[in-house]
């Protein structure tokens, strides 16, 4: 039994390993593809950065350097951007009939689905990145090691969360004109947070819903090495909110792709 068991965990392993390839590979032969994932969050930041730069000024921000506090959103929202393309992807794939052909193998159906939003938790290190980089040369201030970690864990969850939500929607809709609803599902996650001020000195229904709202705490998680010192205390919040909110997303996913198995 035991035996057999590790045989069945190293065919899902090299099944995860194929559809991340896949993802890998399809990258690598329309590298366009990348193009709005990376530029989106870049022209956010460069945006946000020049208009709003001038709010730090405000009683109430840590920092002097509106780059620093603006990055994580950016390359969050990068994340974001693309969770909801791997949910559009698969939509293609039921379009196509290629998920068909995946569905009557042996294959558990959580084996399919994980590789999809693993391959978009590797592919959102692209975008983070390179917003990263952009961010650094305007002045933002480096997290340290500890930090840097942080936010990239934090980007790989984040694009994990998307990358569900998308597949939940495609496998519901199974056409690729549920893409506005992916993106713009992940999007309102993000925005209704402090994203572009701190949560005291947001107003009204806005600032009710950003305490409601679980991406705060990855927020605030992801922006300690950028205004100040790492401490377990404020990471510790954002883990629970993405364990969370991966936990739900990922079951209805996985409901979802039993569901079109039948």
């Amino acid at each position: 039994m035991n035996a057999a068991a590790a045989i069945g965990w190293r065919a899902n392993l090299a099944t995860i390993g194929a559809l991340m390839s896949r993802a890998k590979n399809e990258l690598l032969r329309v590298p366009g593809a990348a193009i709005p994932g990376v530029l989106a969050p870049t022209i956010f930041f460069l945006g946000l950065n020049g208009v709003f730069g001038g709010l730090t000024q405000l009683t109430g921000f840590s920092t002097g350097s509106y780059a620093s506090f603006i990055v994580p959103v950016s390359m969050l929202q990068g994340a974001g951007f693309t969770g909801a393309a791997a949910g559009v992807n698969l939509a293609r794939d039921i379009e196509q009939g290629w998920l068909d052909r995946l569905l009557v193998s042996p294959t558990p159906r959580w084996v399919l689905l994980a590789g999809t939003v693993l391959a978009a938790s590797a592919r959102a290190l692209i975008p983070a990145t390179a917003v990263f980089v952009i961010a650094l040369a305007l002045g933002a201030k480096f997290p340290g090691l500890d930090g840097l970690i942080i936010i990239y864990a934090m980007v790989a969850a984040m694009a994990a969360v998307a990358a569900c939500w998308g597949s939940m929607l495609a496998l519901r809709f199974k056409s690729q004109s549920a893409a506005p609803l992916m993106q713009a599902g992940t999007l309102a996650l993000i925005f209704l947070t402090p994203a572009y001020a701190p949560l005291a000195l947001l107003q009204g229904w806005l600032h009710d819903i950003a305490q409601l709202n679980p991406v705060t705490q990855v927020i605030e998680a992801s922006r300690q090495g950028f205004l100040g010192a790492v401490t377990w205390a404020e990471t510790w919040p954002g883990v629970v909110a993405l364990a969370g909110m991966l936990a739900v997303l990922g079951a209805l996913a996985l409901r979802e792709m039993r569901r079109t198995a039948l």
